[in-house]
């Protein structure tokens, strides 16, 4: 028996491969290690005496027998993320299964579309709570006007894992179209219909995103260590791969200081390491997102390394929004673009957001993408924006939050500044005012994201809208608009999961 110390890309097959024993044998004489994917640099592992010669080839478990194996010239191909997991069932001449074609019932992509080709990204926030009281399902998502999809949120652990937050409304929750009795371990909920959306409109990408408000205070202590970051980034990693994902969104608002933000560059290089790992052991290469949900104010832009983050990130969530609500003196507007001049109306500035970052560091304006509010903040007993309030009164699901499907407010009248691009509501009987974007603003934006030459919109979050069949919708306008502008991205999404434990995700639902 000897040691050995894990370095940096180990994994628990590399390792027992590099030392001519059996996977089943080094798990045996490391029972401390309870998860396979987990395990860290600077880890000491046993390594018992090899109870049979080497393997003659490199082929990993799961090989159908009778294939040739590569040459002997050829690298070894290492499972970075996930153990072999259960074989992929062979198909019926005895080869394993190639990456799925493309699905018979995808669906001609509509002419707003780029196919198979980039162009501007519309990227909507889904949340794994909206099921419940919203009564808002994978199935309602606009897949046709939606590029990306940021399914939300994941937590995470003291250890750095992270894991899911609903496992009903995740896995569990059967749609009409879900079958009770089908045989071995499968995936259903929000995750199996995504995998459906994602079948039926290949030009759709998933995300998963990490963290969001209530579950930032978890990032700050693994994103400080090695060993936490490392699980952060294998277990994320572990999800896009068991889930069916394209990507992963990181959500931390906010690093607090100059070590946090750091701590945050170097939490993106793991992430993107083991995505590139992954990728290249069972993607041919493919490339995998990684995202953030980025601040836009000052003071929270500054802390950012936005020119050391920029290399690990296909494109960064600008939150354009929550400018201004119930923790202000004053009624403002939320998700303006410009300033007014009066910190009281306008405590921040979209426009100012954007220029911070293409100045701090961010490569190419197309990786910014502008983000739009589907809901509006209000303000009671106030004359309108500048003024003081009392209260923010009632509101969809939470005092003083209102969807923009239900605005305006029945008895206000609908106010546009287009110098400012701002937009809000105000009964004056009532004193009432909700900021918010309307269609009129929204197209505004619209313009604006074309002209400073930027990658696209996104919406926080997607329950909130109205319906595509409805003339105020500003998913559908804002998508057509840029539709028209250049095209939406059209490059194809991940249909390939072999690793998944789910039967019907490895299997592509058929």
């Amino acid at each position: 028996m000897s040691t050995y110390t894990i370095v940096s890309g180990d994994s628990l097959w590399k390792i027992s491969q590099d030392h001519g024993v059996t996977l089943d044998a080094l798990r045996a004489a490391n029972p401390q290690i309870t998860n396979p994917d987990l395990i860290y640099p600077g880890q000491e592992l046993n390594i018992p005496g090899p109870d049979q010669p080497p393997p003659e080839s490199r082929s990993i478990p799961g090989d159908v027998p009778g294939q040739a194996p590569p040459p002997s010239s050829a690298p070894p191909v290492h499972l970075a993320v996930c153990p072999p997991g259960p074989p992929v069932v062979p198909g019926a001449a005895g080869a394993p299964p190639a990456i799925p074609p493309r699905p018979p019932m995808a669906r001609p992509p509509p002419p707003w579309i780029n196919a198979g080709r980039p162009g501007y990204k519309t990227v909507g926030y889904f949340t794994n709570w909206g099921v419940y009281g919203r009564n808002y399902q994978p199935q309602d998502i606009p897949a046709e006007y939606i590029t990306h999809i940021l399914y939300s949120f994941a937590n995470i652990r003291p250890t750095g894992e992270v894991f899911l937050t609903d496992t009903y409304s995740d896995l569990e929750k059967h749609y009409p179209t879900d079958s009770w009795s089908e045989p071995g371990t499968n995936a259903y909920g929000c995750i199996k219909q995504l995998y459906l959306l994602k079948q039926q409109h290949r030009h759709l990408k998933t995300l998963l995103s990490i963290g969001g408000w209530t579950y930032s205070p978890n990032f700050a202590a693994p994103a400080s260590t090695p060993r936490g970051r490392e699980t952060f980034a294998r277990s994320a990693v572990h999800l896009l791969a068991d889930l069916g994902f394209d990507g992963i969104d990181i959500d931390w608002e906010y690093p607090a200081d100059s070590s946090q933000a750091m701590d945050f560059v170097h939490l993106l290089r793991d992430v993107r390491r083991v995505l590139d790992e992954y990728s290249a052991t069972h993607l041919g290469g493919k490339r995998l997102l990684l995202t953030i949900a980025a601040p836009c104010g000052p003071d929270n832009i500054q802390k950012l390394r936005i020119g050391d983050m920029d290399p690990y990130l296909d494109f960064w969530n600008l939150m354009c929004y929550d400018f201004s609500g119930s923790w202000d003196k004053c009624s403002g507007h939320m998700a303006n673009v410009f300033h007014s001049g009066r910190g009281e109306i306008t405590p921040f500035c979209a426009d100012g957001a954007v220029t911070m970052y293409l100045r701090g560091g961010v490569r190419d304006a197309r990786k910014l993408i502008f983000g739009l509010p589907l809901y509006g903040r209000a303000f009671e007993g106030t004359d309108g924006p500048g003024s003081g309030f009392q209260g923010v009164g009632e509101g969809s699901w939470e005092n003083g939050v209102w969807d923009y499907k239900a605005l305006p407010l029945q008895g206000s009248q609908e106010v546009v500044d287009g110098r400012l691009m701002a937009s809000w509501c105000f009964d004056p009987a009532k004193r009432k005012m909700v900021s918010y974007d309307t269609p009129e603003v929204a197209g505004m934006k619209t313009e604006y994201i074309a002209g400073r030459r930027l990658g696209g919109a996104m919406w926080w979050e997607l329950s909130g809208d109205h319906h595509v069949s409805h003339e105020r919708s500003l998913v559908k306008g804002t998508a057509e608009r840029l539709g028209r502008l250049g095209g939406l991205d059209g490059t194809e999404n991940t249909l390939y999961y072999p690793l998944s434990r789910f039967e019907n995700l490895r299997r592509g639902c058929v």
